[in-house]
């Protein structure tokens, strides 16, 4: 597989300053190896640093290459597959599993601070309602917030209040979270690698894996060199294709994204200007957001499996104009797609290929969020906590062989079915 350069997104095109750390050369050791070096990878590397690991980041392209440098943007507490959790677990975990709802965006909060990484993360996020099942699942989700004391402004708001807040007719109500939030993807990647490196991480790129040996030190092996090491962390989520057995417990899902000009002032002040994140809950979602230089990026889902820009751009663009018909004819600068990993429980994957290699995948959708919390969970584990694991280790994987050979049908098969669900 030949290393491959950040595609021409918003994200590439604004990043604060590109990568270049070297290709893996010679032999090397490291406590953990690392692969991957996207935000699993990175707030794993980040926080095993933290606790004066000696880590190795390896990573295939450049880091933030995939999803985790081209998604939304949006932080969103919580991770798919909650109910899943609470039905194994019951009222005896119900409050450790709120509270991880929520970790991964504080994790981020802080490490933005401590680390003064500038990735434009602001907070407040808008969930809108199409159907009144909807309106009903936030007051469900108010309660909860009440019962656990959360600690962030919320409101459920009436059809007029959420036209008065970001400018449409499209939507019956909204429930407002300043708890939720958003940022710039790429740079916050970057961010987090740039912190572990400056504590001591060793980081290659441009240096996809060929093999893992297992024995008591693993060894990855590249092209060009090896890093033998106690423990091994398998990041790679939707992208990687080291091990069948992981690769059949997740369905490989596109996520299209535009990006339009900047907008003038006065379409902002009408659009969004409170800047902030919004996002429907259908299963086949929209999703969408301004950039710090006032572009909105807006995001669905649609059964296409290529990167043509122009084709891209139609898709979205009617979606996009259903909800903002004055946007119909605005300039969309750029257009791209990233591909994130679904399980099909929605439950996040914390396992063990053996007693040395970890890995971690299958957000779901939910991945800005949750990797922070699954660097911290795996890093607590390597240190010999093991509670917060098992809790996601325990729910086994449900594997489907064959979902990247037959991943086109299966995508468009999925797509199909959760419209019909979201039309109910």
């Amino acid at each position: 597989m030949e290393p491959l350069e950040h595609i021409n997104s918003y994200y590439a095109a604004s990043v604060n300053s590109k990568t270049n750390y070297p290709p893996l050369e010679g032999s090397k050791k490291a406590d953990v190896c690392v692969i991957g070096a996207g935000f699993t990878g990175v707030a794993a590397s980040l926080s095993l640093a933290e606790r004066g690991y000696d880590v190795s980041l390896i990573e295939a392209n450049r880091v933030g290459w995939g999803a985790s440098g081209r998604n939304g943007g949006q932080i969103i507490g919580g991770f798919s597959g909650e109910e899943e959790m609470f039905k194994k677990y019951g009222e005896e975990f119900e409050s450790v599993i709120w509270n991880m709802r929520w970790e991964g965006n504080d994790i981020i909060k802080k490490r933005v601070k401590k680390y003064s990484i500038n990735c434009d993360l602001k907070w407040g996020y808008l969930d809108v309602a199409l159907k009144n099942r909807h309106i009903k699942d936030f007051y469900q989700e108010k309660e909860l917030m009440e019962k656990y004391n959360f600690p962030h402004q919320t409101k459920i708001l009436t059809h007029q209040e959420t036209k008065d807040l970001i400018g449409t007719n499209a939507y019956i109500g909204s429930f407002l979270n300043q708890g939720n939030g958003h940022v710039h993807s790429l740079n916050l990647c970057i961010g987090e690698a740039k912190a572990a490196e400056s504590l001591g991480t060793k980081i290659y790129e441009q240096s996809p894996v060929l093999e893992i040996k297992k024995n008591k030190r693993a060894t990855v092996v590249t092209e060009n060199g090896s890093i033998t090491a106690d423990i091994i962390l398998i990041a790679g989520n939707a992208y990687h294709q080291l091990d069948p057995k992981l690769r059949n417990y997740i369905i490989p899902v596109n996520s299209f994204i535009i990006a339009t000009e900047p907008l003038p002032e006065n379409i902002i002040e009408e659009i969004n200007p409170k800047d902030l994140a919004v996002c429907d809950p259908n299963y086949v979602l929209e999703y969408f957001r301004l950039t710090a230089d006032k572009r909105l990026l807006f995001g669905s889902r649609i059964k296409y499996f290529s990167d043509d820009k122009e084709y891209i751009e139609k898709q979205l663009r009617k979606k996009l104009s259903k909800i903002y018909p004055k946007l119909a004819d605005v300039r969309v600068d750029f257009a791209w797609r990233g591909t994130i990993g679904v399980t099909i429980n929605r439950v996040p994957q914390l396992g063990k290929l053996a007693p040395n290699i970890f890995y971690s995948q299958g957000y779901s959708g939910h991945g800005v969020n949750m990797t922070h919390l699954a660097g911290k969970i795996i890093a607590e584990t390597i240190t010999g906590t093991m509670e917060r694991f098992d809790l996601f280790n325990n729910i086994k994987p449900i594997a489907i062989p064959g979902t990247y050979t037959l991943r086109k049908p299966l995508v468009s098969l999925g797509i199909m079915f959760y419209k019909l669900i979201d039309k109910m």
